[in-house]
């Protein structure tokens, strides 16, 4: 499907809302909150086309759309403006991993802990050995995992070394961070969540540095600051 200017808005501001709120997007909602210069009824009209093409879908309880994960990837991949880290932000991180750097396994331990505070969400360092992970208790109080099913199923990763390295094994494309999604994930209870994840490595030793979460995870945020801890293993586990 060829997307119109006015279908590419429309997918843009039901993402952003939907990030920030976590609930299903109506069209009184973008007509009043961001003034798309056409009727509601157009604005239905057009939700309902995306809806037919994957890009939205309709929880059984609403009236409003969530975007599905052609519209998050569409989203991220051509709409998009990653934030740029602040030089502070930068060094307070670099910072909080420093004194860690000469001991392989705690500079892993400190940099998902950090990774964790400035997502608020799940992170995971995976080696050939083990998992370093941070963050249970923030993605607790986010709706989609108020399933307990869900959650015992996105927890039951961190148990499993194999399971984790075989979702990350589903990721395509020679872009350095990997999104996956929903059914990407290979099983219909992560339909609401979210990896992203990144490689690194630091002399011999390599791994991937993972953030999960929700599906509507705030990428612009997320994704340079996964980037940017990952090129941090590098350089401060060799210095």
């Amino acid at each position: 499907m060829d997307l119109s200017n006015r279908q590419t808005k429309i997918i843009k501001c039901i993402v952003e809302e939907y990030t920030e709120t976590a609930e299903p997007v109506g069209s009184d909602t973008l007509d009043k909150k961001y003034r798309l210069g056409i009727s509601p009824a157009t604005i239905r009209n057009e939700m309902a086309a995306l809806t037919k093409n994957g890009y939205l879908a309709q929880p059984h309880t609403s009236a409003g759309r969530i975007p599905t994960p052609t519209a998050i990837k569409f989203y991220v991949n051509q709409l998009m403006k990653e934030e740029d880290l602040s030089v502070a932000e930068e060094v307070a991180v670099k910072e909080r991993i420093w004194d860690a750097r000469d001991e392989y396994g705690k500079l892993l331990r400190e940099v998902t802990q950090v990774l964790s505070e400035r997502t608020g969400m799940l992170t995971v360092a995976a080696t050939n050995d083990r998992l370093y992970h941070s963050g249970y208790a923030r993605i607790l109080d986010l709706p989609e995992f108020f399933d307990i099913h869900t959650t015992r199923q996105v927890l039951g990763l961190i148990e499993e070394g194999q399971r984790l390295e075989s979702i990350f094994n589903r990721a395509q494309g020679e872009d350095p961070i990997h999104i996956l999604l929903g059914d990407e994930l290979g099983d219909e209870l992560f339909e609401p969540i979210g990896i992203v994840f990144t490689e690194f490595s630091t002399g011999p030793q390599k791994g991937k540095l993972a953030v999960i979460g929700p599906s509507r995870l705030n990428y612009a945020h997320t994704i340079p600051m996964l980037r940017y801890m990952a090129q941090l293993i590098g350089e401060v586990g060799r210095g």
